[in-house]
């Protein structure tokens, strides 16, 4: 069993590793891919509704949770969102899935994106929540926003310097990361369970190591394709939500919206009321944006 209600859990071979993957429902594919420093548990509160209506299939990316943590590369491509956008890729060639909508939230919307870049074919429709690209969040930055998104600098650091500092207290660590990223600056937006997981993940050496190594990506290589996408013309052609938050980063750059037409050409948009983690500050937010999205009836 799986510790999102209603869920089972079993690991995947995927090829080059193994993901964690939770599953539940039955109909049109639906994957929900999380964020830092979270897991597939991020999705609790959310998931079961999702699933009453999608096969809903929710992996723990490369490096989080349960899935293989492999080292990183002196490129930084193993933890590049077009190595993780991959790994979904073989993901839905290993369940059978020809195409499926996808949600991401945080570095899971990075990776959602990449794939709608990369794999255009075997999406049907895309929702994001709280990011805009990454090189636009780059460009973007203030004094600010870079006091505010301290982490994109402190964890893309050469290692072992973030996963040092990190390891001399990472409960600590992961407490002051979800606590200041929430409306309320507090903990007890997160289920137990959830929060255990966090906690047990930033004090699992490989699982630190691969964190870094997911925004060391995102300070080089992701940046860069995205440049390189950006200069070639490259846009998502499926159909794309946007949802951001009140007190989250994308509000911060201006208008978060406009960004992403600048990447595509069916976008629809929403804000909230909540922190950075959506899906656990206001669950309700997520599925009024996104239900009638997924199913084809929004307004």
């Amino acid at each position: 069993m799986s510790a999102i209600e209603g869920f089972t859990q079993r690991r995947i071979d995927v090829g080059h590793i193994t993901l964690n993957v939770h599953e539940a429902g039955e109909g049109p594919p639906l994957i929900l891919l999380h964020g830092y420093p979270q897991n597939a548990l991020c999705w609790g509160r959310v998931a079961p509704a999702f699933a009453a209506g999608f096969r809903t299939v929710v992996p723990d990316l490369r490096g989080y949770g349960q899935s293989d943590a492999p080292p990183d590369d002196p490129d930084h491509r193993a933890y590049s969102k077009r190595t993780m956008a991959e790994d979904v890729l073989r993901l839905m060639d290993r369940l059978g899935i020809d195409r499926a909508a996808i949600l991401g939230h945080d570095r899971g919307g990075r990776v959602a994106y990449r794939f709608a870049l990369d794999h255009p074919d075997r999406l049907s429709r895309l929702g994001i929540i709280e990011i805009v690209p990454t090189a636009d969040f780059w460009g973007a930055w203030t004094a600010e926003l870079a006091l505010k998104a301290y982490h994109w600098t402190f964890l893309a650091q050469p290692a072992p310097l973030p996963e040092r500092m990190i390891g001399a207290d990472p409960v600590a660590y992961a407490d002051w990361t979800l606590r200041s990223w929430t409306l309320a600056k507090s903990l007890d937006v997160f289920p137990q369970a959830a929060l255990d997981s966090y906690r047990a993940q930033m004090a699992d050496p490989a699982c630190c190591a691969a964190m870094c190594a997911d925004y060391r990506a995102g300070a080089t290589f992701d940046r860069a394709a995205d440049e390189a996408d950006r200069a070639a013309g490259r846009r998502i052609g499926a159909p794309l939500r946007f949802l951001w938050a009140e007190g989250g980063f994308p509000a911060s750059t201006g208008a978060p919206a406009e960004v992403w037409r600048r990447w595509a050409g069916q976008v629809s948009d929403a804000s909230c009321t909540s922190g950075h983690f959506v899906m656990e500050e206001n669950p309700r937010a997520v599925l009024d944006c996104f239900l009638p999205f997924f199913s084809g009836r929004e307004s």
